[in-house]
């Protein structure tokens, strides 16, 4: 601790990130990172901008990025706003959107970046338990000058909620900003984007993006949040009062070729959702209880095990998942779906670690 840090730097606790050990081979389910690598197509596109232009700052407002998004989701660009991955969004959507909420609801188990950017800008919250089999229950969100934030599906326990009850949400929350983390969305939940499109796209609904998961591009570092044009134009006057440049040109030309490559999307995905139906058959079979999920992560224990226990077993043989020491998840591990061949290595181990106990 320092005589110069500020209050508010003495009173933080910083949120924590996945592990990136550096361990030979190391079968690494711990940060929900793609197993498979992004579009050759964006490869392709950030090496030809490997030029003298990167003497040169970026186009600050990303116009052809913005219009690569809105014409996949079938919005205006105008609807489409940028940020140095999804993290940053979100840190402008709290500063920008939320500060004046009275206060922020959030799910009791959810992204814990949530509470510390709450922290970090002086933000009253609020925490919503969920609900008996850790669901997210609408219902439960009434804050009426507020804002309502949680992913879809929701991390660490990877339940969605059907579209529809997010509809049900905005109906009755129309005085509090309703923010969808949609992170992980592309491994079979409905997405909250379609509500965005036409003159009925609500005034109060934001839904955020990362190409760091499904896109496979978590080292290139590129979210975006779309939402109504005036929810937009504020995120816009908080991002150049930080940062007027935060996508370099390398990114926004990858990211570009990866949102116009949607086969590449959908085969990476499709392989993902196959592995993990698969691997929560095979816990079964071993005695894992698995929350249903439809993220590129599961959430499971074992009645006979403890959570802490398995993790550090894992960890011995190296094979790295997370750990949450929280009320009511301790017991959880969340593995991240990696290839078939770390599917195995993962089921293999745990049968060792099972029998050897």
């Amino acid at each position: 601790m320092s005589r110069f840090w500020s209050p508010v730097v003495q009173t933080l606790t910083p949120y924590v990130p996945g592990e990136q050990p550096q361990m030979e081979r190391l079968v690494k389910l711990n940060t929900n990172e793609s197993p498979y690598g992004p579009s050759p197509k964006a490869l392709v596109a950030i090496n030809q901008q490997t030029t003298d232009d990167l003497r040169l700052y970026p186009d600050p407002e990303g116009a052809a990025l913005k219009k690569a998004i809105a014409d996949l989701h079938d919005l205006d660009p105008k609807q489409v706003f940028l940020g140095n991955g999804s993290d940053e969004v979100l840190a402008h959507v709290f500063l920008g959107l939320l500060k004046q909420a009275k206060p922020v609801q959030f799910p009791d188990i959810t992204y814990s970046f949530y509470p510390v950017y709450c922290k970090l800008f002086g933000i009253e919250y609020q925490t919503i338990p969920l609900g008996s089999h850790f669901e997210v229950q609408v219902e439960d969100f009434t804050t009426p000058n507020g804002g309502v934030i949680f992913p879809n599906p929701n991390a660490p326990t990877g339940r969605a909620i059907p579209r529809a009850d997010i509809e049900a949400l905005l109906s009755r929350n129309t005085n509090s900003v309703v923010v969808i983390d949609e992170a992980y969305v592309d491994y079979g939940t409905e997405s909250c984007i379609p509500l965005l499109r036409g003159p009925s796209c609500p005034e109060n609904l934001l839904v955020v993006h990362t190409l760091s998961k499904s896109r496979a591009l978590a080292g290139l570092r590129v979210g975006f949040a779309v939402g109504h044009p005036a929810l937009i134009e504020g995120l816009e006057r908080v991002k150049n009062s930080f940062n007027s440049y935060p996508l370099g040109r390398l990114a926004q030309a990858g990211a570009i070729a990866a949102i116009e490559d949607q086969a590449h999307l959908e085969r990476t995905a499709g392989k993902v959702i196959q592995t993990r139906e698969r691997l929560v058959k095979e816990l079964a079979s071993m005695g894992f209880d698995t929350l249903p999920s439809t993220a590129n992560f599961i959430f499971t224990r074992h009645p006979n095990h403890a959570g802490g226990s398995l993790y550090q077993a894992l960890r011995d043989r190296g094979i790295i998942v997370r750990h949450f020491k929280s009320p009511r998840i301790e017991e959880f591990l969340r593995i991240t779906i990696g290839t078939d061949e770390q599917s195995n290595a993962l089921i293999a181990t745990l049968k060792e670690i099972l029998a050897s106990a």
